[in-house]
């Protein structure tokens, strides 16, 4: 045994003694400085993410989400494709500061296959004054060529749906995707409910990570602010001011959702489209599905049985997502009030939803 294992290094010797005398004069930089282990070696990514749309609204989910250290890939999907081969370049060009290995575009949907999640951000913008109910039909057409392809290539993914009108699309992305209803998610109110945090916070002088409030059902005109869960380190806020979020309000709290609700437009209008927070909004939600956390995210999804509603409409309700997509609704205590408002939401989505043509 001993004579034959001496034999067979003296091979290897040999072999390496020709590679370096000869085969070395012939190889280039990379080969002279890299030696190759002999082993196979499983290159493909374990937590790609996509991109799809490289617009303000795209770029800011890209960039938010490079920022969290959230995948070993991005991958970026768009039409236009000089504006997404500069996105991809410029992205590139900042991967000594980031931790991301590998940063690729396409607009062929095969460079994003094998993505755990893919969010999709592709659609008409949303004009000043516009709202995003009247985006519906123009946006649904785009989303047949869309989702197909990212099925196709990734049939395990998880779909985050961002477009406008994000809860009537997320519907039809479910519809068009033939996933789970678990795996399509709306971005929803995550929104909403941080823009009423926030605005929370500023009147209150504490940080809008203590502020607890939630906005659920559309993301948009309809949404519903839950006032009767409004707290702050437990301490309910209806409980110590019964008024507020009513019309005999003299703090005039209902201020705060109009707020929210016309925050979009004002953005819009001053600047000409949202970006940042949505981008911000988008990375929470992907860290939580990516590293299963488990979190509770006010998300849009299939709601029908929920709150007396009975027509198949997705809206936001506080979702438990997990790195299967959601994996639990919680059920929240309504006031009479509140759950009136979520049908009618949900009645203001159908109304539109139900002549789709797709």
């Amino acid at each position: 045994v001993t004579r034959s294992l001496k034999e067979g290094c003296r091979k290897r010797a040999t072999h390496c003694s020709t590679w370096t005398g000869e085969a070395a004069n012939m190889a280039n930089l990379k080969e002279k400085l890299i030696g190759q282990l002999e082993t196979s070696q499983d290159k493909s990514s374990h937590n790609k993410i996509t991109v799809v749309g490289v617009g303000a609204v795209g770029m800011a989910c890209a960039i938010s989400i490079l920022m969290k250290d959230l995948a070993d890939e991005l991958a970026l999907v768009d039409v236009m494709e000089d504006k997404l081969k500069g996105e991809m370049m410029d992205l590139q060009h900042g991967s000594l500061f980031l931790h991301t290995a590998k940063i690729v575009s396409s607009k062929d949907y095969c460079v994003s296959a094998g993505s755990k999640l893919v969010v999709v951000t592709a659609g008409a913008r949303q004009q000043e004054g516009e709202s995003r109910l009247n985006l519906v039909q123009r946006n649904v057409n785009i989303f047949k060529h869309i989702i197909p392809d990212i099925v196709k290539y990734s049939p395990d993914c998880i779909l985050l749906i961002v477009s406008n009108p994000v809860d009537i699309l997320t519907y039809v992305a479910w519809k068009l995707s033939g996933l789970p209803m678990h795996r399509v998610i709306g971005s929803g109110c995550n929104l909403d409910s941080a823009r009423f945090r926030y605005l929370m916070g500023e009147r209150l002088g504490i940080h809008s990570s203590s502020c607890h409030g939630w906005v659920i059902g559309e993301h948009g005109d309809s949404s519903v602010p839950v006032w009767s869960g409004m707290n702050v380190a437990g301490v309910n806020l209806k409980e110590l001011h019964p008024e507020i979020g009513t019309d005999k309000d003299k703090e005039n709290w209902k201020k705060v959702h109009r707020d929210v609700v016309d925050s979009a437009y004002e953005v819009i209008k001053l600047k000409g489209y949202t970006s940042w927070a949505i981008g911000m909004s988008v990375a929470d939600m992907a860290e939580t599905l990516m590293k299963n956390l488990r979190r509770v995210h006010p998300v849009s999804t299939m709601v029908k049985n929920f709150y007396g509603i009975t027509d198949e409409v997705f809206l936001s309700l506080p979702s438990v997502l997990d790195n299967h997509g959601i994996s639990n609704v919680v059920k929240m205590t309504l006031k009479s009030d509140e759950e009136a408002k979520l049908q009618h939401s949900a009645t203001t989505l159908w109304s539109i939803q139900k002549d789709l043509k797709f």
